[in-house]
């Protein structure tokens, strides 16, 4: 794959490290048994594509071309410690072979249960609970999706060298606890697989609706969550949630055309062009559901979502969605993971099965949750309520305090004009 230009070459240099970094570290942490050596043995890879492909062109098989030069610098690396002699030894055997046999022999494995198995040994590395939510967040995003300390940082509107930090204590972390790289036992699976899901959604969950920031969504970041959730639904295919968290996402992200305007504000669930909507993203993730449902998954938290989600995708309008289904999920979600925010979200279903009055009521059960204290949420919830109830002047008053509350730029103006409307009801 030959390319002159030396700005196509490093373009696609850094499109190719993208989509092999993840494999690439994850093999080569199986031979140095340390993520934070592997990264930099990749690095160094990297560094050397960088310099000769864009004087011989790219390889015909750049992945392998990036894991062979990263195994020799291992090589020389575990040669230069005693301790690992036996290591070395094998290692050797293997790069004194002809030079195709690294890439024929890579290009081979790529499709064989080894780079499998060293993927799904990343992936609960990466997310492994010894470390922070932030951390876990961080580490996954560089070492499986790819992106860049820049690019981390940009997304979660943090400083580059916060990112920086968290990566590197996250490095230290894992270890010093001498995290094994294996797959955790089938006892330990569960209580893992949750750690991965809950950091996969979390990431989903920021570029869906941004927190601060002057973006109502962070396309990028639904991306790389849906990569790696589908990642995670392959590694592990009989896994319920894993197929569960998928479908959630799928559909969520079916709606993101839908969701802004012309100049980028926020468009509402009830008031978007369902016709936006993409119907592929529709069906696989119903398919995922399906999935789900199939291996017993219908009382998991992320399948219960995406039952959902599943509700408003197959509405045709908005008028048809099935909101006493969706009420009754919600309290099945409850009881699976109760939480303030599920029941503010069944306080929404419940206002629209059965009348405003009634999701008022769930509404004010949880105005002393302490949990909800600084939630925008909850006001908005309330204004929207209490603006079908003819309350205006109070509507406007819950507005105007859920937007004192969010830190998006986007969503603030939305409230705001929701505020002004009930202004000249009241």
């Amino acid at each position: 794959m030959p390319v002159t230009a030396t700005g196509d070459t490093h373009r696609a240099i850094e499109a190719v490290f993208r989509i092999e970094s993840a494999r690439l570290i994850a093999g080569l942490t199986r031979i140095v048994r340390d993520v934070g050596l592997a990264e930099e043995l990749a690095q160094d890879a990297l560094v050397a594509a960088l310099e000769r492909w864009p004087k011989t062109g790219v390889p015909d098989n750049p992945g392998a071309w990036l894991m062979a030069t990263a195994k020799h610098r291992a090589i020389d690396l575990l040669r230069r410690q005693e301790r690992l002699a036996r290591k070395v030894e094998t290692l050797g055997h293997e790069a004194e072979r002809e030079p195709t046999w690294a890439e024929a022999d890579f290009e081979r494995v790529l499709d064989t249960e080894v780079i499998e198995d060293d993927l799904l040994r990343l992936v609960f590395i990466a997310c492994h609970p010894v470390l922070s939510t932030q951390a876990r967040v961080a580490l996954t995003l560089r070492l499986l999706g790819g992106l860049r300390t820049d690019e981390i940082a940009r997304a979660f509107l943090v400083s580059e060298a916060t990112v920086a930090q968290r990566i590197v204590r996250a490095k230290k972390t894992l270890a010093a606890a001498r995290v094994p790289f294996e797959v955790p036992a089938r006892e330990e699976l569960a209580e893992r697989l949750s750690s991965v899901l809950e950091v996969i959604y979390l990431v989903f969950n920021e570029g869906y609706a941004a927190t601060a920031g002057d973006d109502w969504m962070r396309p990028a970041l639904c991306e790389e969550a849906l990569r790696l959730g589908r990642i995670v639904a392959g590694l592990l295919p009989e896994e319920p949630e894993a197929h569960g968290l998928v479908a959630l996402m799928e559909i969520q992200a079916s709606r993101s055309a839908a969701r802004t305007g012309p100049t980028g504000e926020p468009v509402l669930l009830l008031e978007q062009n369902r016709s936006r909507w993409d119907r592929l993203l529709i069906r696989r993730g119903l398919a995922a559901l399906a999935r789900a449902e199939e291996l017993g998954g219908t009382v998991g938290p992320y399948a219960l979502q995406a039952a959902i989600a599943a509700c408003h995708a197959r509405a045709r309008t908005a008028q048809e969605t099935d909101w006493p289904r969706i009420a009754v999920l919600y309290e099945a979600l409850a009881q699976v993971v109760p939480s303030p925010v599920v029941e503010l979200n069944r306080a929404v279903a419940v206002g629209m099965a059965f009348g405003a009055e009634q999701g008022l009521a769930v509404a004010d059960g949880l105005a002393a949750e302490p949990a909800l204290a600084g939630y925008h949420l909850l006001p908005s919830v309330r204004g929207d309520l209490l603006a079908r109830l003819g309350r205006a002047a109070e509507a406007r008053e819950e507005f105007l305090r859920a937007a004192a509350l969010t830190r998006n730029a986007r969503e603030r103006a939305l409230l705001e004009e929701r505020a002004r409307e009930q202004e000249f009801l009241a």
